[in-house]
């Protein structure tokens, strides 16, 4: 085919008489939106910067498993545009710092809620560390994180600071699918663990984090139904095979007239642990002293035979 029979190929066909552009001409938007269908139609709000003491929620940056168990408690913020707003240190600990965070949406800031974030310290920084025996019966998942930690790498030694938090988000998930009065677990990232922030209301109304169980005096009858709720989570983790291993009236929380257990990174597998019947006896020992002194008639062996009753 010649160029010139090539260049009538490629011309376009004529435009009939009556043909008119103007249904292609360029129209510029309007502002009135009236026919615009209302799924279409959105307000542009732009979020403010960041200021210091904020990052943006990393609910959704984090594995699905490593988000909080279903169904969530409806005060759970997952909105991708949240912000969390450090407010201060709770509580310093030998192992790990609780903070307490914000997480609110800007632009719904009346949805925000507070929660408790413990970040545990890699070892080196820690000012008191586990025995070895707490961890019997437990595996790695995966043998490379297994040898680090022996030869105390340098990945080792980041594979050990997040063994701990590991441990205890899932401690703290099964038993709050067990019903156990365990805080939410939200979610947990690295070293850090977001969580239910344990709270009491007093007097004038003020909202405040609830106390240790050791910082209060309950009347008797309180003191008696502690005691029973103490025991019933007790036998309930006995049934499912597992004891709390540090369990004392400093690592529970009384939020009014109901206890919540904290502190789980320690939880042994009753059976699997050899120590786990030294655990559970020592438990039961540390409880019932805190309940006698304060004037409440308990017998650690007799607890200790209850619970054992569950077990098996």
């Amino acid at each position: 085919m010649s160029h010139d029979d090539l260049s009538q190929h490629l011309q376009h066909p004529a435009f009939p008489d009556d043909f008119s552009t103007d249904a292609y001409r360029y129209v510029p938007p309007s502002d009135d939106l009236g026919d615009v269908d209302d799924r279409f139609v959105f307000d542009f709000r732009p979020y403010d910067d960041l200021e210091d003491g904020q990052r943006w929620s990393t609910w959704l940056s984090v594995e699905p498993l490593c988000r909080g168990p279903e169904p969530l408690p409806d005060w759970v913020v997952t909105s991708q545009g949240a912000i969390d707003t450090e407010l201060g240190v709770l509580k310093t600990g030998k192992e790990a710092d609780v903070h307490l965070v914000e997480r609110a949406d800007p632009l719904d800031p009346a949805a925000g809620v507070v929660m408790a974030a413990k970040r545990y310290r890699s070892p080196e920084h820690r000012t008191f560390h586990r025995s070895a025996s707490y961890t019997e019966g437990r595996s790695m998942k995966r043998s490379r994180d297994e040898r680090a930690l022996k030869r105390k790498s340098t990945f080792g030694r980041q594979v050990a600071a997040g063994e701990w938090a590991v441990s205890e988000w899932g401690a703290l998930v099964r038993l709050w699918d067990l019903g156990l009065p365990v805080p939410y677990p939200v979610q947990i990232d690295g070293t850090e663990i977001l969580m239910e922030w344990i709270t009491v209301v007093d007097e004038d109304g003020a909202v405040g984090t609830a106390p240790r169980l050791a910082q209060t005096r309950p009347s008797p009858e309180l003191l008696a139904a502690y005691f029973e709720q103490l025991t019933d989570a007790l036998a309930t983790m006995v049934q499912n095979g597992l004891v709390h291993g540090d369990l004392s009236a400093y690592n529970i929380l009384a939020a009014g007239e109901r206890l919540v257990i904290i502190d789980l990174p320690q939880i042994v597998d009753l059976v699997g642990n050899l120590n786990g019947m030294n655990f559970l006896q020592r438990d039961c020992a540390n409880i019932c002293g805190w309940f006698r002194s304060r004037g409440l008639d308990v017998d650690e062996h007799a607890l200790f035979a209850e619970l054992m009753a569950h077990a098996f």
